[in-house]
């Protein structure tokens, strides 16, 4: 299988990757990673640079082709699933709730309540919302913030806002911390490094979905 990091988790949320090769070591996994691994295209497509987005996206179908892809960003995953033609990919959400039904991935649960905020390309637009909640659960009691699943909030990352209009960006991102911080709970786990990097906060523990594992789930080689 081939992780593919996408760009916020190799070059700024590091420990998204980290966390992520560690779970699936853990899990006997056969993987491997690109050493000139390139963005998928996602920005260029949601900001309308169609044509460049078509070229990035021709050259990565080479590369990618036969490669069953294995994706911790939410925008990765459907940006290959659905703009690319005939790649095998899943999320890393959905694998983790696989391999943890499966025993591959053993974890200890404990009391301790957290909150999920639904990606929009993971949840709205992918149409996955039970995986990410299975393995939280799994580890964790799950707190639904007041909008969730399709009718969660966007963390006001996405489209280019957070580039091009960063103070909208910031304030939606305030919006969604404060339904969170409503809930009573100390932490937010989210499935996409960018919504991760938008909504880290000083009120709030905000952690990737594998990162929140690795932290809380007692998982170790051998257990």
């Amino acid at each position: 299988m081939l992780y593919f990091r996408g760009c916020t988790a190799r070059e700024k949320q590091t420990d998204i990757a980290k966390a992520t090769e560690r779970l699936l070591e853990i899990a006997g996994v056969d993987f491997h990673t690109l050493d000139d691994e390139k963005c998928c295209g996602s920005v260029l497509l949601r900001t309308g640079f169609t044509d460049e987005a078509a070229e990035q996206i021709k050259k990565n179908t080479e590369i990618l082709k036969d490669e069953k892809i294995i994706t911790s960003c939410a925008g990765c995953y459907k940006t290959l699933k659905d703009d690319y033609e005939g790649l095998d990919v899943i999320h890393i959400s959905q694998l983790l709730d696989e391999l943890i039904k499966e025993g591959k991935l053993k974890l200890s649960k404990s009391d301790l309540e957290v909150t999920y905020h639904d990606s929009c390309h993971l949840g709205r637009h992918s149409n996955v919302f039970d995986e990410p909640r299975n393995v939280i659960n799994s580890v964790a009691n799950l707190v639904e913030m007041e909008n969730n699943h399709e009718n969660s909030l966007c963390c006001g990352a996405g489209g280019g806002v957070k580039s091009a209009y960063p103070e909208i960006a910031s304030q939606m991102a305030q919006s969604r911390i404060a339904q969170a911080k409503e809930t009573g709970c100390k932490t937010l786990v989210t499935p996409c490094p960018f919504c991760k990097l938008n909504l880290e906060n000083e009120d709030m523990e905000v952690l990737d979905l594998t990162e929140f594992l690795v932290k809380y789930g007692d998982v170790d080689e051998g257990k």
